[in-house]
């Protein structure tokens, strides 16, 4: 086990931040998971990062924090804060994030406390978030279980069973098995798939239509100058990194008011320590008109509603049905493995993803029709049975997904 998690911490650092000489790494992770985020320092220190600079959180004080403190401190962010982020961004410091909560531990907190904080937190470090999206730093999301995640996934079993059954996942969707190879087998992965963007490239899709039998029938337009994208990333500065592990998506942006039809997500969606399910969009003109759930259905129309293009779409991603964590057959309840075992799409911020994107100005996006907001929400909308039918410029019909797998 103690190999398994040193490879992993290994693989973030080299191959998901591919740390440079003299960078400095900056470690976002719970208090719970303390020891692998050393193990993570410690990969970095041998990478020949100049710094490692530690910042923790706590599920527990967050929830007590956001259920008691005084209201006023959901619309200020310290000025400490967003220098922090804000400032090491700026100097192409990289990035690991390791994800791991409890699903619900923000349940029962006043939405409007949670939008507010997002707000004034989504303008206050938007330098951050901007750099970000455009590939500004290299960054990465990891996750490792911890006790009241595990037990979410594996409600059967006891604590410390579960934990060592969600470590098996974890390890399987990393391409870990105990050899040593696993950066090997990553480089390929990241390989086919950037082969994938290839072909859908060429085909210069006007438009994607998603029709399943949850009720999905949904049109997407795309931008002429759309560039669809994979798990491997380079920053301005030419450092390739990978952004989420695990990662089996395509994924480009949608024009802002080119989506119209209706969506029914296919999984729960963990979003604010809340779980939202069975829920389904009604999208005119780019912009969600109705939103629905059976469960967290005030935590979902308080997504939407955090700024002007919430309630827009900044991404759509192709995952097959049939991939290694979709064969799982788990639910996570982690965004980060869930939307890689199916198709999602996000609301709000649109990553850029056409020709020319990452050079351009915020305003310039926005001209190219692409979403702007300091959110960015990916849903599962994927299937079994999802059908995905690209129109071509020239008028052409060709299947992209058939029973949720690639047909092309």
């Amino acid at each position: 086990m103690d190999a398994k998690l040193q490879e992993y911490a290994a693989l973030l650092v080299q191959v998901g931040l591919n740390v440079q000489k003299g960078q400095t790494l900056i470690i976002s992770s719970p208090v719970e998971c303390a020891a692998f985020a050393r193990m993570c320092a410690s990969a970095a220190y041998d990478a020949g990062c100049r710094e490692v600079v530690m910042n923790w959180h706590d599920d527990a004080m967050a929830r007590e924090k956001f259920l008691r403190a005084d209201s006023e401190v959901f619309d200020e962010v310290p000025l400490w804060r967003q220098h922090f982020f804000n400032d090491y961004a700026r100097q192409g410091a990289a990035y690991l994030s390791i994800s791991a909560e409890d699903p619900e531990h923000l349940k029962g907190v006043d939405p409007d406390r949670l939008v507010r904080s997002q707000r004034v937190g989504g303008k206050a470090l938007e330098p951050f978030y901007r750099l970000q999206m455009s590939s500004g730093f290299p960054w990465c999301i990891a996750s490792i279980p911890i006790p009241s995640w595990a037990t979410r996934v594996f409600p059967e079993c006891g604590a410390e069973q579960a934990v060592a059954k969600l470590w098996d996942a974890i390890f399987h969707t990393m391409r870990i098995t105990g050899d040593g190879k696993s950066a090997q087998r990553w480089r390929e992965h990241i390989d086919r798939l950037a082969q994938h963007c290839d072909t859908l490239n060429a085909l210069r899709f006007k438009t994607l239509h998603y029709t399943n039998s949850l009720g999905t029938d949904l049109t997407v337009e795309l931008p002429k100058n759309h560039i669809w994208e994979s798990g491997a990333d380079v920053t301005k500065a030419g450092q390739t990194f990978v952004a989420n592990m695990p990662t089996e998506e395509l994924f480009t942006a949608p024009l802002r008011e080119g989506v119209n039809g209706v969506v029914y997500a296919s999984m729960p969606l963990v979003h604010d320590g809340n779980i939202i399910d069975g829920f389904h969009f009604v999208v005119k003109d780019g912009k969600i008109v109705e939103a629905h759930a059976e469960k967290g259905e005030d935590v979902l129309r308080s997504a939407i509603s955090l700024d002007e293009g919430a309630c827009y779409f900044g991404e759509v991603a192709l995952v097959p049905y049939d991939s290694p964590i979709s064969n799982l057959k788990l639910l996570f309840y982690n965004t980060l493995f869930d939307e890689n075992a199916a198709c999602h799409i996000a609301f709000g911020e649109a990553y850029p993803c056409i020709e020319g994107g990452r050079e351009m100005t915020k305003e310039q996006l926005k001209e190219q029709g692409l979403n702007d907001s300091i959110t960015h929400v990916d849903f599962m909308i994927g299937t079994s049975d999802l059908r995905i039918v690209g129109t071509t410029w020239d008028g052409r019909e060709i299947p992209v997904f058939v029973d949720g797998n690639f047909a092309i």
